[in-house]
Order: structure tokens, then sequence, then C-alpha cells
């Protein structure tokens, strides 16, 4: 009977996302403040009934009942308790549960901690938020119900959940993922509400600039975990792999770091406006892309879902109903937006601007390497691999570009910047950086053209943001009180610099530094890989709760002494008969050295990857200082504190005429 109860909960889900769609709409409209007022109550409404059927989907799993065909699909009453959970996630129908599930608590969320916005703005938010609910309701509801029965031939058991996805990296790795996919869905809702009033003001940036901070910082965890569980649960002791489904993901997060970066110039100087709006429609329609690049079937990945043709076809209609809608009402408003700020040609807006310059090509390059193959498909002219290789090139000399500005940004100044001023005070850390990115070429092995590039980026970005910090804290009453006077919102912009600088260091050196060696290993026998010795000691069997395997034990030593003892696996699944391998990993700050169990050569052979990784724990760190400078930034006091100005001038004043905002210094 709960199953029905789940089903019932999302149609009165449904029913409550029209309303939401369109009654504060045309309360907005028509001025009636009663309309409006409804916008609110209808959002609680709506998270309210979306998670009561999350909530009966995960009681179906917990209990195993298996009439319900989702349950059936992707668990089983061997899995333990912690994997069921996570299987509610684990197949298309749940994923897309949980995706509504997220949209319907981020609207609740702008319900709740908007409460200073003029209501107009707030019904017409919350009013975008409700269409893009009702469209994957419909989705979900008529081609993807997660409380289909197998009435009446329930069977004995299930199928199991995917063996790849029976890890802790996919318990967190999702939730993450989706918060930052459709966290971005307010910046755009916001978007669309000031293009519909006509007013792309400061006010609207400022209001606007939180959520999309938060968002960017849920999506940066996200990618770091998935990038965390390929590393070690796959077997292969790569980091990423340039798959079309982690492209699906770093694209919005590419754009929407550009979108950041353009709402900061657009609350502070009330320039960039229309750029910032359009980044916003980008953004999340990146993400609605992902959704259908993972969904729809175009793609076969460990990551991707469902192959229904009838599934990709709704998406296909409901991203092309979005982009199509919102570029028209952007085509229709955005001539009227006239800026009457100035600034130089050294102008921190100017180094913002080439900022983007560089983070849009990202995103296009990756898209164009992303797509092209599938178009090339689809139109039978052929199939084509675009990899690793081709990234790597086309990737990496824009990233260095990027950071080399991130640094000299730094020290630029609003509204202008003397060249020679800037000169003087970049000439100190450019010397600094020279010689510490020397001697980490000589400290990892000598000069590589891409190496010495990619570091130099990184410790420039570093030493250029901790020596922005060092002028900032001169005061008359000491270093520490003038770092207590800067704001989080700057302490976030350090932290987020820094983890960039880190994730680039990170990235360069195990690149171009790690080495990786495939041996034929016996018990007793050694190998080298790097200054470590591994030693194969023995193989051993054990049981799991719902699979068996074999397992290695190696010694890892450096300079005869024994440093760790691994026990990497070679796992068999029960139910599936998938085989796995889980790699035995000695992590540390400066180098992992990584063991994985290949497959059985001889009765007393087996192959054997072995891996040396200098710095690889630097990616995640530095994805957890961008995402805690994210969390930090939204955290300033100016986003707690209501600014009378700013709200008054974007309640009177009529955007379409040309005033611009005020220009801040």
């Amino acid at each position: 009977m709960y199953p029905e109860l789940g089903q019932f909960a999302l149609i009165l889900a449904l029913l409550l996302a029209v309303l939401l769609s369109v009654v504060p709409l045309a309360g907005s409209v028509t001025g009636r403040d009663n309309l409006q007022a409804f916008a609110r109550p209808l959002s609680a409404g709506l998270f309210v009934f979306v998670a009561i059927a999350f909530a009966i989907l995960t009681y179906a799993f917990l209990i195993d009942d298996f009439s319900v065909a989702y349950v059936a699909n992707n668990s089983n009453s061997m899995l333990p308790w912690y994997y069921k959970f996570s299987a509610v996630w684990g197949g298309h129908e749940g994923s897309l549960l949980l995706w509504i599930l997220m949209l319907a608590g981020w609207t609740l969320a702008v319900a709740v901690f908007s409460r200073r916005l003029p209501s107009v703005m707030i019904a017409q938010v919350l009013a975008v938020m409700g269409m893009i609910t009702v469209g994957f309701l419909l989705f979900t509801i008529l081609t993807s119900n997660p409380f289909d029965r197998m009435l009446p031939n329930v069977p004995a058991d299930g199928n199991d959940l995917n063996p790849l996805l029976q890890d802790f990296g996919l318990i967190v790795h999702p939730p993450m993922l989706y918060m930052g996919y459709v966290g971005f869905s307010v910046a755009f809702a916001f978007a669309i509400a000031a293009l519909i009033n006509g007013k792309l003001d400061a006010a609207w940036a400022r209001w606007s600039r939180p959520w999309t901070t938060v968002a960017w910082a849920f999506l940066s965890l996200g990618i770091a975990l998935g990038s965390w569980w390929a590393y070690y649960e796959l077997g292969w002791g790569g980091w990423w792999f340039w798959d079309p489904v982690e492209n699906a993901s770093l694209l919005p997060w590419l754009s929407g770091t550009a979108l950041m970066h353009s709402l900061a110039v657009t609350e502070k100087r009330g320039v960039f406006k229309s750029w910032t709006v359009l980044l916003a429609i980008v953004t999340f329609s990146l993400s609605l892309l992902g959704t259908f690049l993972v969904r729809s079937g175009v793609l076969t990945s460990v990551h991707a879902f469902a192959s229904d043709p009838e599934r990709g076809t709704f998406l296909l209609a409901l991203l092309a109903i979005t982009i199509v809608s919102s570029l028209i009402l952007y085509a229709v408003r955005a001539p009227v937006v006239h800026v009457r700020s100035r600034y130089g040609s050294m102008s921190r807006e100017i180094f913002l601007l080439l900022n983007n310059v560089l983070l849009v090509a990202a995103t296009l390059l990756v898209l164009i390497g992303t797509l092209y193959p599938l178009v090339l498909d689809y139109l039978d002219m052929g199939r084509l691999s675009i990899g690793e290789p081709f990234f790597n090139l086309t990737f990496s000399p824009l990233a260095v570009a990027t950071g080399l500005l991130m640094g000299a940004g730094v020290f630029s100044r609003w509204k202008k910047t003397d060249g020679g001023w800037l000169g003087r005070k970049l000439l100190w850390p450019l010397a600094v950086s020279l010689l510490v990115t020397t001697v980490l070429m000589v400290v990892y092995g000598g000069f590589k053209p891409w190496a010495f590039m990619g570091c130099f980026a990184a410790v420039w970005v570093s030493v250029a943001t901790l020596w922005d910090l060092w002028d900032k804290s001169a005061s008359r009453k000491g270093r520490l009180y003038g770092l207590k006077r800067q704001s989080r919102s700057y302490y976030g912009m350090v932290l987020g610099h820094l983890g960039m600088a880190i994730t680039m260091a990170g990235a360069t050196v195990v690149s171009n530094y790690g080495i990786e060696r495939d041996v034929r290993m016996s018990p007793g026998d050694t190998a080298m890989v790097g200054d470590y010795q591994v030693e194969f000691i023995e193989i051993g069997d054990r049981q799991g709760r719902n699979f068996s395997a074999q397992y290695g034990t190696f010694v890892v030593s450096l300079d005869g002494d024994a440093v760790s003892i691994l026990h990497p696996e070679k796992r068999q699944y029960l139910v599936q008969r998938s085989v796995m391998t889980e790699a035995g990993i000695d992590a540390g700050l400066f180098r992992d050295v990584f063991v994985a169990v290949g497959e059985r050569i001889s009765d007393d052979a087996w192959a054997i990857r072995l891996q040396y990784k200098p710095l690889v724990r630097w990616l995640w760190l530095g994805s957890i200082f961008m995402a805690a400078g994210g969390f930090l930034a939204i955290a300033d006091r100016r986003y707690r504190v209501r600014d009378k100005a700013t709200e008054k001038r974007a309640a009177t004043t009529p955007e379409p005429r040309g005033d611009a905002a005020e220009a801040l210094s």
C-alpha cells in the first residue's frame, strides 16, 4: 500500500509545483500581494510531499520490498543496510527522485532565507523554480516512476546493486554533485526574474551571488568525491579520465566559476550585467545537459543510468524548452540594458573579464570535445574517440593562463590600476615563484616544459594571494588587527584561490612525475616503484557479506624500513558474479603508493599494478579548500545585513530606461 502512497505524494507534489509556477507569477504581473504570498507556503508543501515520496522509497529498500520493480532491480537481501540506503539513488529512477528532492529543498531554502527580498522578485524566482520542478516531476511520473510494482510475480530476491556503486564514495558523491547541479537553478531563476522585471542591477547580483557560490562549492566537493572514488575503486589509479559523464559535471563547474566572478563585478561596479545573466542561463543549461547525457542512453559509461530512448526524447525536449525560452527572453530584454560605469584597460574589471573569457573558452573546448563524437555517431558519419591526449593538450594551456591571470588580478584595483605600480607590485611575487618552481623541478626529477608551466602557475597563484593578504594586513594597530578587519568574503576568495593552486600543483606533479609499473609477481617477489620496494607476501581468502575475495599481502619499504602493509583485493560478488578490484593504497600528504591485483597468470603468479603518485592527495585537498572558501564567502556579513540603499534602487530603478547601478570603488 505504501508504494501507492509514494506515487500519490508525487502527484500531489506535481499539483503544488503547477500552482507554484502559476499563482505567484500571476500575482507579480497583476500586482496582487495576496497571490504573491502563496509562493512560500506552496514551496514548503512541495518539499514536504517530495520528501514523503523519497522517504517511502527509502523504506522500501530497507525492508527489501521486491514487489517494487526499482527495488528488485537495484538491491538484494544480502546487501548491507548502508548500501541499501545509497541504492535509493543507485539507479535511474531513484537518482532522478533525489534530483527532485534537492530541487524542492533549494526552492524551500530560497523561500525561507530570502525574506528581505521584494515580494515581486521572490514570487517570480520561486515560480521559475516551480516550472523546473514541474518538468522533472512529469518526467518522473510519466517515464521513470520509482514506485512501479511487479505484481503478482514478486521475485524472491533482488538483482543486487551494481558492485561499482557498493562503496562509501558513492554514498556521498551523488548527493553532493546534485546539490551543485540543482543549486544553479537558483541562479537561473534569479536571472529569469531579473529579465522579467527588466532590472539587471547590483541588487539582483547581490541576491543571486550567495546562492551561486554555495552551489559551486557543493559541485566542487561532488566532482572531487567522484575523482577520489574513481582513483581508488576502479583499480587503474587515475583521477580523471575525461569520460563524457565526468565532463558533464565539469562543464557547469567551469561556467559556474565564470558566473561567480562576473556576479562580483556586477554587484561591485554595475557592469557585465547582460553577460552575467547569460552565464546564469548557460550554467543551468549545462547542468540539464549533463542530466540528458547521463540518462538518455546516448552514452555507455559506468556513470550512466538509462538506455530508454523515450526518456532521452523527454529530457531533450525539456532541455530545448528551457534553453530556447530563456534565450528568447534574454534576446528581448538584454539589449535595453545600458551601463554608465567606466573602467580602464588595467582595472580589476578587465582582469575578471579576461578570466571569464578563458573559463568560457575552456567550457566550449570541453563541450565540443564531449559532444562532437556523439554528433558524428548520430549522423552515421563514423566513430571518433576524443580522449585524454586531446584534452590535456588543449585544456592545459587555458588552465595555466587562468592561473597566471588569477595571480596578477589579485593586486589590481577597481576602475583603474596604474601599470607601473602593478608591475612593481608583481616583481617580488614573480621572483619568489620562479625560485620555488625551479626547486620543485629539481626535487621531482628534472625540467619538463608543461610541468614547469603548471607548477609555476600554481606557485604564482599561491604566492600572489598570500602576498596580497600580507599587504592587506598592514595596520597601525598591528598585523593581527589588520587580519581581523578583513571580510569573510575576502578570506573565502583567499581559500578558493589557494585551493585552485593546490589542485593545479597536484594535477601537474602527479601527471608528469608519477610512476606506473605492471609486473608479474609471485609470493616472495619484490619490485621497485620510485624509491619504494614492494614485497609480495601471500594471497589469502576472505568472505564478505555479499562477496568472496582473494586478497594479497604486500609490504611497502623505504630504505629497508617497512612503512606499510597493504591488502589489495579481487572480489567476486555473489549475485551478479561481477569481479571487482579493490586497490591497496599507502596514502600520504606528499605521495601515494598504489598496489592493485590483476589477473592470475599461473598457479602462483599474478599481474600486479604498482604506482607511485606524488602529490595526488593535493587534488582533493585543493577541492576542499575551494569549497570551504565558498561556504566562508556566503557567511559574509553583507549577505545577512539588510542593504537598504541597494534594495531601494532595486525597487525604484526601471532598468530598461538605462539607469545603471551605482559604481562602488
